[in-house]
């Protein structure tokens, strides 16, 4: 029996059992090591159910998640006799909630498993989602234990559908970054009070600025003030000494080119720099073109030159500048 006949074949699915990482790998299209990643980590690890379809809409609501790509969500649903997943997906899809799942409550960067050639289909392109989507009760769960109110947990998973607007922007861009950056909601690691994201950490509360609004002194002291009590209350045994955060949006060269009054000036402010360090495997000029523009493709004499910072970006790089990605602190 050739490997096409043994994966079809019922009694010869060794697939699910994770037996065969490297076939796994081989019919996924991605590094062996990624899926042996994988396998290691999850292991026999129990995973998750996703919620009942009947259910999936409101929850995606619930979530922001856009119309184009709820709708996306639904037709690719992993019904047991769906012909869109194979088992090789749906091996990736377990291990990968049994891997999120076994590190609940943890605040580091967990990339979820390997990006996936996400033009093959609708459960390619989606099944980091529905991954997290098994996550929602696991992570509300674990946020009532810890007596966090339901608006705070359904602002900090709505991210989701924050993140799949961008990358419909980004015409598919975006989902590499984002697909582990939204692993921190779906552990505890992460929530979104007010204007900012707060990320636990050792000593450190770090800041993330989401795609939404103008970053004003006065919503940046609201979020602040907010996690000053947030943090204590919800986490008692955790003592937090500052605030970090690490962006191009600290890089001191903005300030040639941003009047006294912008935002993120004011921002910046706030911060005392640690000494520059080159930070590994984030390239500080892609980022700003993340950001500002949610375009990493266009030629910059093609960019929209519509606001200071945007004319800032491209005349920077057009001058053969680099952008900056900077680190800094201040006392809570």
């Amino acid at each position: 029996m050739d490997l096409e006949s043994a994966v079809n074949a019922e009694d010869a699915v060794g697939l699910e059992n994770a037996a065969h990482p490297a076939e796994v790998a081989a019919r996924l299209g991605v590094p062996v090591e990624e899926v042996e990643r994988v396998h290691e980590l999850a292991g026999d690890l129990p995973s998750a159910p996703l919620p009942a379809k009947a259910d999936a809409p409101a929850i995606l609501d619930r979530l922001q998640v856009p119309a184009d790509d709820a709708a996306e969500i639904m037709a690719g649903w992993p019904d047991a006799d769906s012909p869109l997943w194979t088992p090789e997906l749906r091996w990736l899809l377990d291990r990968t909630i049994a891997l999120v799942r076994a590190d609940l409550g943890g605040s580091g960067w967990l990339p979820p498993g390997p990006e996936l050639p996400r033009e093959r289909g609708l459960a390619w392109r989606h099944l980091y989602v529905y991954a997290y989507l098994a996550l929602v009760d696991v992570v509300m769960e674990y946020h009532r234990d810890h007596g966090i109110s339901e608006s705070v947990s359904w602002a900090t998973l709505a991210d989701l559908g924050r993140n799949l607007g961008v990358d419909r922007r980004m015409n598919g861009e975006g989902w590499p970054v984002m697909q582990a950056w939204l692993t921190l909601h779906a552990r505890g690691g992460l929530y979104e009070l007010g204007r900012l994201q707060h990320q636990r950490g050792s000593v450190e509360i770090g800041l993330h600025i989401p795609d939404a609004g103008p970053l004003t002194p006065e919503t940046v002291d609201a979020s602040l003030d907010e996690a000053r009590a947030f943090f204590p209350r919800h986490f008692p045994d955790e003592a937090y000494t500052v605030f970090s955060c690490g962006s191009w949006l600290l890089d001191p060269q903005l300030l040639e080119y941003l009047p006294a009054s912008s935002n993120i000036v004011k921002f910046q402010q706030r911060f005392e720099l640690e000494a520059y360090e080159e930070p590994e495997g984030i390239d500080a000029d892609v980022e700003v073109r993340r950001f500002v523009f949610r375009n990493l493709t266009t030629p910059l004499d093609q960019l929209p030159r519509d606001t200071v910072l945007r004319r800032a970006v491209i005349d920077h790089l057009n001058a053969g500048r680099h952008w900056f990605w900077r680190r800094g602190t201040f006392p809570i």
